[in-house]
């Protein structure tokens, strides 16, 4: 085991060997399998993809590659961000692989497939790219985990830290007319209305369009203070594109919904300076996230986003609950996960709720202007930092069966 992570006396390890011993505790299979179901080849693939894979990999091998002096495996495959083919998969590595772990699943309706699967087959998943929050709701579980952020975390990050600003009591919406823009939009509003801001309007645009003319003149004729971008990957890529084209920046403020770091980099600090936007975690935080960032830049060549660091920092965490429980039994680990807190470089007092919602610090930033960055991928400056339990949905709001009322 990685001496970095964890010093064992030699005595305890006797205890411990001892004890596993003495209650046959050993993995199913002599192994531990962690799959990895992402988007390797389709549209979040830069989000989540292949660097999804190395982040996982790369805790597996700080944590020191064996569990009990037995393997842990990483294998992956792309669900082609298709339900039935993500269900597919993870039914053939439940039920042929022996995987025990699925972790990433960029793409919430995939995700939300296999939550429904690792129920039924009492397996763990570990949920880092999407923001559904049924996730951690209707259709929780003790087997799912929802790690880096969710829809609630997103709204309530942006829409409540901008509209306690000075200059964020309007809004004006664009939202990719599909359920995720159309509910995100509702989330940030109830968010602005609910602190007293006001929303004088919305323009709602299709998937994939290129033309955003006719949208962001609603926009500048708004007068709205902030202009919300309820969308994501391209299309928000291309509504900040023609902001910055048609004069909107200088005079409206654009906060994007979800956004990563990835896409301002594709823009460039030109285009994307002084964009707000919530993430879970910045590269540039702490001297652990610029440790974990640096070596992973050396392997993919881009720095993780708040989704890599949640793969790393959820497949550690996993890691220690098998160990901490002396057993990849799924009941054992699930009770682990929620009992140890979390304190790494993407976390500090992180903590698993019993409705699976992983509860920790958001933080609101803005993008730099290319004259206040120092060095290649230096985005962000921070804002505000939001606790925890004011980031995510109160438990009490929960639906999850598990949660008592």
């Amino acid at each position: 085991m990685h001496p970095k992570f964890w010093k064992v006396s030699a005595v305890t390890m006797a205890l411990a060997a001892c004890t596993s011993l003495a209650h046959g505790q050993q993995l199913s299979g002599d192994v531990l399998r962690i799959g990895v179901l992402t988007d390797i080849s389709g549209v979040y693939a830069d989000i989540s993809g292949r660097g999804a894979v190395e982040a996982v990999r790369m805790a597996v091998e700080d944590y020191g590659g064996k569990m009990f002096g037995k393997p842990i495996e990483v294998v992956y495959a792309d669900h082609l961000n298709k339900p039935d083919v993500g269900a597919a998969r993870a039914r053939e590595w439940f039920d042929r692989d022996g995987v025990d772990m699925i972790t990433d699943l960029a793409n919430s309706a995939v995700a939300l497939a296999v939550a429904d699967l690792a129920k039924e087959k009492r397996r763990h998943i570990i949920v880092n790219n999407p923001s559904n929050m049924g996730l951690t709701n209707d259709r929780c579980s003790p087997y799912t985990v929802h790690y880096t952020y969710d829809a609630y975390s997103l709204a309530n990050g942006t829409g409540k830290a901008v509209v306690q600003q000075p200059d964020g009591d309007t809004w004006f919406f664009l939202t990719v007319d599909f359920a995720f823009g159309i509910g995100l939009e509702e989330q940030v509003a109830n968010v602005v209305r609910n602190a007293n801001g006001k929303v004088l309007g919305s323009a709602r645009h299709p998937l994939g369009t290129t033309d955003f003319s006719s949208y962001i003149l609603q926009a500048q004729t708004s007068k709205a203070k902030i202009v919300g971008l309820a969308s994501t990957g391209q299309d928000t890529i291309n509504a900040i594109k023609a902001a910055h084209e048609f004069g909107l920046t200088p005079n409206q403020k654009l906060a994007a919904l979800l956004l990563w770091i990835n896409d301002v980099h594709a823009l460039g600090l030109d285009v994307a300076k002084g964009l707000l936007l919530t993430n879970a975690w910045y590269w540039d935080m702490n001297e652990g996230s610029r440790e974990f960032a640096r070596r992973y830049y050396k392997r993919v060549g881009s720095m993780p986003n708040m989704a890599h660091a949640g793969d790393y920092s959820s497949t550690m965490h996993y890691l220690k609950a098998v160990e901490a429980a002396g057993t990849d039994d799924p009941d054992a680990v699930s009770v682990k996960m929620r009992e140890v807190p979390i304190n790494d470089f993407f976390a500090q007092n992180g903590k698993i709720r019993e409705d699976g919602r992983m509860v920790h610090d958001m933080y609101l930033w803005e993008v730099k202007s290319p004259e206040e960055s120092k060095e290649p991928w230096d985005y962000f400056k921070l804002v505000k930092t939001i606790p925890g339990d004011e980031a995510f949905a109160p438990l009490s709001a929960s639906s999850c069966y598990l949660v008592k009322k």
